[in-house]
């Protein structure tokens, strides 16, 4: 049926999350340069999963009460750097997601529209037929009473 718009829309959705590589590493090396982005964009997010990531692993290995350090500003902004790259490419990727189930809603639901219709016309059919088949019998049964009232002719 709609073997060409197929492959074309996968095709689409492939291209773009490939072309959100490039751009999540080129919003890295803007981050990695840019003071303002580092201080404000990299450095919260990176120290915030460090702390995360640190305290889990105290409290795997048994450690309760440590002090956790933060990272150095350098592999802040780096760590911070990949957390937002690999943000945006989830984001891409759920989008590109929600894009696909929407379409594969809309069509379900273009397909049950029509469905629908279809079964509409065939009932509107059958109560048509079904009073076409009344009035017929009506007729029947007419002739049939007219054939009664007629009188037998006798062979003399």
């Amino acid at each position: 049926m709609v073997v060409g718009a197929f492959p074309i829309a996968k095709l689409l959705y492939l291209g773009v999350r490939q072309m959100s590589k490039p751009v999540a590493n080129r919003i890295k090396a803007g981050a990695r340069r840019s003071e303002f982005f580092k201080n404000y964009v990299c450095l919260p997010p990176a120290q915030l999963y460090h702390w995360i990531e640190m305290r889990t692993k105290m409290r795997i290995m048994g450690f309760r009460g440590s002090t956790i350090k933060p990272l150095n500003e350098e592999a802040a902004a780096e760590l911070g750097a990949e957390l937002l790259g690999e943000a945006v490419i989830f984001l891409v990727g759920g989008g590109c997601m929600v894009l696909e189930y929407s379409r594969q809603a809309a069509n379900s639901r273009r397909k049950e529209d029509e469905l629908n219709e279809t079964i509409t016309g065939l009932q509107t059919q059958i109560a048509e037929l079904a009073l076409t088949t009344e009035t017929l019998n009506a007729q029947l049964r007419e002739i049939n009473r007219q054939l009664v009232s007629f009188p037998v002719p006798t062979k003399k």
